[in-house]
């Protein structure tokens, strides 16, 4: 393949996985922001708790649709530490957006709901940037070629060989 070629599959191929993460994402950032009002209007938490509950919600139903269609067809074996990455980043993750909602509430004062959703949603957004090139780079993993080739060929060698094919004499021209 030539060098345009293999860039453009690469880009391609780059592009999906950013809009299948980012359909995943997008959910993600539902289920956060509904878990996280619904927790302000139904308890006495304070704020940044209740934004910590609907990240540890969202990261939950985030790790089932990362693992089940984003990268399903990364490598899947040593789901423990997968698992133990998936849930570290996730927890930095966590940090960097609720960091920022901490500043805006606590530092600048600004808690209204309308801010408190404004500042959640944005430290989402900087925290998915961090997450996105973490769980690409170290969680799910891209099957290196050669293993990529080598989980082809064994899927190959388990189905049933074709019956074998008859071998067609060729008659002589005079006869």
């Amino acid at each position: 393949m030539s060098e345009p070629g293999a860039l453009r599959t690469r880009l391609v191929l780059l592009g999906r996985e950013v809009a299948k993460f980012g359909v995943v994402g997008g959910l993600g950032v539902l289920v956060n922001l509904l878990v996280f009002n619904l927790v302000r209007q139904t308890t006495e938490l304070p704020m940044v708790r209740a934004s910590m509950i609907a990240t540890a919600v969202a990261i939950a139903f985030n790790y089932l649709g990362f693992r089940y269609f984003t990268y399903r067809d990364r490598e899947q074996s040593g789901r423990t530490k997968e698992m133990s990455l998936f849930l570290l980043f996730s927890l930095v993750g966590m940090v960097i957006e609720n960091g920022v909602l901490y500043a805006a509430t606590y530092g600048l004062g600004w808690d209204g709901p309308l801010a408190s959703n404004f500042f959640k949603f944005f430290g989402i957004g900087l925290g998915t940037l961090f997450r996105f090139w973490s769980y690409r780079t170290w969680v799910f993993r891209a099957l290196p070629a050669k293993e990529a080739v080598q989980t082809a060929e064994s899927f190959l060698e388990r189905t049933e060989p074709a019956p074998p094919r008859q071998s067609r004499r060729r008659q002589p021209d005079h006869v």
